[in-house]
């Protein structure tokens, strides 16, 4: 039997089939961290412990130094946090990375992982070899201020937001990734 040569076949994403493909999504994760690693540098290199430069009527950028976790939590623990800290990271890390190995296939939850992963690696980075994560992007409204961020911190917050939303999303009938029609 011929098949009609007028008839579209969906186009399989390439590499589908390799073991490797997944690591398209760790380049994201290396991306994520070089883009943070970089800003903290310029940043860095530009200001001094504390100062800060208003951009913005909402926006201001800083040099700030967390030893605490996100939104600088146990940042006035007496220095147990840093090991701690570091130990939780390359076991998130992990974790990650065998999730991502695990369900490449599906977009939004690789991208997702790959954000998070990112995010993760930057600040781990910053931990191992400073004792604390850089911190520059301040944001304020109305008299609050909001503890100092980086892109590190933006990129696992996105993915979170998009874990989140690949949960909502309804499981595959045939097994291969959730519908996308949620």
């Amino acid at each position: 039997m011929h098949s009609n040569p007028r008839q579209a076949k969906p186009l399989p994403l390439a590499g589908d089939g390799s073991k490797w493909f997944w690591m398209r999504w760790l380049a994201i994760s290396v991306i994520v961290m070089l883009l943070d690693q970089a800003t903290k540098y310029a940043i860095t290199a530009s200001f001094q412990y504390n100062e800060s430069k208003v951009i913005l009527p909402f926006f201001n950028l800083v040099l700030a130094h967390n030893t605490g976790a996100a939104f600088s939590f146990l940042a006035s623990a007496s220095g147990w946090q840093r090991e701690f800290f570091v130990v939780v990271s390359i076991i998130i890390s992990a974790v990650l990375l065998w999730m991502l190995r695990a369900s490449h296939t599906n977009r939004l939850l690789a991208a997702a992982l790959a954000l998070v992963l990112g995010g993760a690696f930057g600040n781990l980075y910053d931990r191992v070899a400073h004792g604390f994560v850089v911190d520059f992007i301040q944001l304020h409204a109305m008299g609050y201020v909001w503890p100092a961020f980086n892109v590190a911190d933006s990129a696992i917050c996105v993915g979170a937001g998009l874990l989140i939303w690949d949960s909502f999303r309804k499981p595959a009938t045939d097994g291969t990734s959730p519908d996308r029609s949620t």
